[in-house]
């Protein structure tokens, strides 16, 4: 492969992360983490009722978890990286209230919004293990589409690198005139800075390859008991233990090493010891709510789903039973036994026939 070929292979970053509509500006790292917010709620709810929950009630807790997990990410971030808004850093303590500039830590993020969660399956008497198991794979699909929002802000990426799948990060200008790649509202200007690691493409592409995994694995195993949870976390840090090590942008370093990697090989390990010790198998319809707390619009709702379907089977074998055609005997007149069995033995017609279909 000659160098031309190679360098029309990198990945080009995108001119700019932020449009405006007015003076309203429309963050792509903000809408990134609302779709993944909305997918997750969608397919989430979808696989807490195939699990006998009830419609509604992923998006009752998402209420309480989202906003949880927003803050826990922030701080985790912020606790993580404190120098670059509170000591000699190019930010200031206000800039910290910015979520929109991007700086989510995924840990904190989990640890607070699972808090969010416990309050709200706990008001709606969910049981918050099976709860888990079934936002597990759509959680995880939505930090994918969330890491999308990095790639627009030219942050998360690795080191230098000539493979032909580079990400190149480009100089961008403000409308104050400031210049530099990490500038999230500004523009890019089109000189390349570097060619680097998209690390936030091989950890999206991670995320993708653990839901399939995690979704083959509930269907084949019938995971419960806030197993297939925990797999999700397990199998999310032993991807963000690589990644992290490829990692070149500002970080906490504990002896050397970004703190990030500490923190993924804990909770790891964490992660496995929950799917050792925890209970085997899944829970029944029943078991996915606190003893007496099952509501009973969703034993109304899933009656009325398992009504609907045996009406269908009814009518179906209904349509194939036989049907007596007009040439038929009428039920109250007497038959000729002896005629009836010698037209069946030399062929006759005179035998109830199905309807054409």
């Amino acid at each position: 492969m000659t160098a031309s070929t190679t360098v029309l292979a990198y990945i080009p970053s995108p001119p700019q992360g932020v449009w405006y509509l007015g003076d309203f500006p429309l963050r792509a790292y903000a809408l990134c983490i609302i779709v993944g917010i909305v997918v997750a709620v969608f397919w989430g709810n979808r696989r807490w009722v195939a699990r006998g929950g009830g419609e509604g009630e992923v998006l009752d807790v998402a209420i309480w978890a989202v906003p949880f997990g927003l803050v826990g990410g922030r701080l985790y971030h912020l606790a993580t990286d404190w120098r670059t808004y509170f000591g000699d850093g190019p930010k200031t303590p206000i800039d910290a209230l910015k979520i929109w500039d991007g700086g989510l830590g995924i840990w904190g993020a989990v640890l607070l919004g699972a808090v969010g969660a416990w309050i709200g399956t706990r008001r709606a008497g969910i049981s918050l293990p099976a709860f888990g198991d079934a936002i597990a794979p759509p959680i995880l699909l939505a930090q994918a589409i969330g890491r999308l929002g990095n790639y627009f802000n030219q942050e998360l990426y690795g080191g230098h690198t000539s493979l032909p799948w580079g990400l190149e990060i480009y100089e961008r200008v403000d409308a104050n005139g400031n210049v530099g790649p990490g500038l999230i509202d500004g523009r890019s200007t089109g000189t390349v800075v570097d060619v680097v690691q998209p690390t936030f493409l091989y950890e999206l592409l991670w995320n993708v390859l653990v839901v399939i995994v995690l979704v083959v694995l509930d269907r084949r195993l019938r995971i419960g008991h806030g197993r297939l949870f925990a797999g999700y976390v397990a199998g999310y840090c032993l991807g963000r233990f690589v990644i992290e090590l490829l990692r070149e942008d500002t970080a906490t370093h504990v002896f050397g090493i970004r703190i990030n990697v500490f923190t993924a090989a804990i909770v790891f390990l964490c992660a496995v010891a929950y799917i050792v010790l925890a209970t085997k198998g899944r829970e029944t319809p029943d078991e996915v709510y606190r003893a007496g707390a099952r509501p009973a619009t969703v034993d109304d709702q899933h009656d009325h789903d398992a009504d609907r379907d045996n009406a269908g089977h009814d009518n179906a074998e209904h349509d194939d039973a036989p049907v007596d055609s007009d040439d038929a005997a009428p039920a109250d007149e007497p038959t000729d036994v002896e005629g009836s069995a010698s037209d069946s033995t030399d062929g006759g017609t005179d035998s109830p026939v199905h309807p054409a279909r």
